[in-house]
């Protein structure tokens, strides 16, 4: 690391009201030679109302490989950059994570001054266990439904409390997927956090969705899920399988390419019976 060089900022915004930023960040926008936005019509606002004059560059989810070079080659030629989001911690969710990797590949100094999270806001103010917990962000897009299920299906055994983010339109699908994949689990529903109509509706999964059938969502959501009760998943599985046929079982695991084999044994075990006895259910469901 040269001390010629310089350094890199990640300056925690407010996620909603402006009160919420800190001193420290407001001093070192001010003295950054460069501030890279995610979105600098959004962030033109913020330095106006603190009367910040520091030139600003974009630096978003499709330009963050390209545009992290040219940043780099900036902090190499001395200057100091501030990195923020459009509301919230750079990093959390958002390609700010790209630049910081790069700048430790390059030895270039990175230091983050902590402020706003939503993630953590909403788990706070939640009601559900804090003590561990996992931040998934965003799902992937209902039209990626091989990727979607694989991250539901991932997390469906997870004891630790979830929290994701969701935009409103997004909401309803968000909510019928928790519900098929994890099943009907105590959720905070947490929206247009620190804001004049901040919301917190401490419900179930099911509760939810008859709600927003019923009601249009409004604001960006921050979605706590208490996590996976381990006695309440296994009676889960156990219905789950009495529902199956052997060999509709079977094939939910040849499905996955496991060999048959492998999936002899794990529908063995999923029922509680032995290989021998599910042997004589396949043969007699030809």
């Amino acid at each position: 690391m040269s001390e010629e060089w310089g350094s890199l900022y990640l300056c925690a915004t407010p996620i909603g009201n402006l009160k919420d930023i800190t001193a420290r960040v407001i001093e070192t926008l001010e003295m950054a030679d460069l501030i890279a936005a995610e979105d600098t019509r959004n962030s033109i606002h913020l330095l106006t109302h603190f009367g910040i004059r520091t030139p600003m560059t974009s630096y978003h989810e499709y330009n963050k490989y390209d545009k992290a070079e040219y940043l780099i080659g900036e902090m190499r030629a001395g200057k100091n950059i501030a990195l923020i989001t459009d509301a919230g911690t750079p990093g959390i969710s958002d390609p700010g994570e790209v630049l910081v990797k790069r700048c430790h590949e390059e030895g270039i100094r990175v230091t983050s001054l902590p402020g706003p999270a939503a993630c953590i806001t909403a788990l706070t103010m939640s009601g559900l266990p804090t003590r561990r917990f996992v931040f998934e962000g965003f799902l992937p897009g209902a039209e990626d439904k091989k990727g979607r299920k694989k991250v539901l299906e991932s997390i469906r055994k997870e004891h630790r409390t979830l929290i994701f983010y969701e935009a409103p339109h997004h909401l309803r699908a968000f909510l019928a997927d928790i519900n098929e994949y994890l099943g009907n689990r105590n959720i905070a529903l947490c929206r247009e956090l620190t804001k004049k109509f901040e919301e917190v509706k401490l419900t179930t999964v099911t509760d939810a969705i008859a709600y927003y059938e019923e009601n249009d969502p409004r604001g960006e959501y921050v979605l706590v899920i208490e996590g996976a009760d381990e006695k309440k998943l296994e009676e889960e599985e156990r219905r789950r399988w009495e529902e199956m046929t052997p060999r509709d079982h079977m094939d939910y695991y040849l499905d996955q390419g496991v060999d048959r084999k492998e999936a002899m044994k794990k529908v063995a075990n999923d029922r509680g019976i032995q290989k021998r006895e599910l042997y004589k259910l396949l043969n007699g469901s030809n």
